[in-house]
């Protein structure tokens, strides 16, 4: 019986991505609002061998229906083996310093969501007494930067947050993969000028599944990344407030 892997938000790029490398042999469901209209991506995991895809509804925004859907999700599936968290939103920067809705909006999907997920998420997976959830920082959260503040502050709590509910699980049969991607090239970023080590859905995706099998904590795609930041976390304020994107 192969494993059940549950994408919370399916229509993700990486998500879909690390859900068609894990595809062979298991049950696929993908979670995302407009769910009847996941065909294509459906398609894709059947493709990839998946035997058996699933579509559930699923607004990440909509914190009262979190326990709802997961809880469904395991009644006609049974267990989840892998969860991967993969919904967000970058919002406008822009926008978001004029625009407090804005501003709300972006921490709420990035960050408060995630909190309220996470933490049914892990009650669950806890009482079933194995699992893996894999969650996507990201670098914008290693140090906030002026250009992205609003979305980088909310990757920065969700980072904390992720780091000690990993802590907090160890012991319970229950593990937390934490995923920290540079500038993923992709729908999100489109019409973006690239920064450096920048990366692709499917980079993202492969280091994901290399860092499932191999019983990891936490990787940063690309690996180069994590010495880099090491020094710019102590780069002098001045210079750090006059970085690009």
């Amino acid at each position: 019986m192969g494993d059940t892997v549950l994408v919370l938000g399916g229509r993700s790029e990486i998500g879909l991505a690390v859900a068609q490398r894990l595809a062979p042999g298991a049950t696929i469901v993908l979670a995302a609002r407009r769910s009847a209209d996941l065909a294509a991506e459906e398609q894709s995991l059947r493709t990839a061998g998946a035997a058996a895809v699933d579509r559930v509804e699923f607004d990440a925004d909509d914190l009262a229906s979190h326990s709802a859907v997961l809880l469904d999700v395991v009644r006609r599936h049974h267990r989840l083996d892998v969860v991967v968290v993969a919904f967000g939103i970058l919002g406008d920067q822009r926008r978001a310093e004029r625009d407090p809705d804005h501003a709300v909006q972006i921490v709420h999907t990035d960050y408060v969501a995630h909190v309220a997920l996470l933490t049914q998420l892990a009650a669950i997976l806890r009482t079933q007494g194995h699992g893996t959830i894999v969650v996507y920082s990201s670098v914008a959260g290693a140090r906030v930067r002026r250009a992205n503040y609003v979305y980088g502050s909310a990757k920065a709590g969700l980072d904390g947050f992720a780091s000690g509910l990993a802590d907090a699980l160890h012991g319970s049969g229950v593990r937390l993969l934490l995923v920290r991607p540079g500038f993923v090239v992709g729908r999100m970023t489109d019409g973006m000028t690239p920064a450096p080590f920048s990366s692709t859905p499917g980079r993202v995706a492969d280091a994901t599944v290399a860092a499932l099998r191999a019983g990891r904590g936490e990787v940063w795609v690309p690996w180069v990344l994590r010495p880099v930041f090491a020094v710019l976390r102590h780069a002098p304020r001045a210079l750090w407030r006059r970085m690009p994107r």
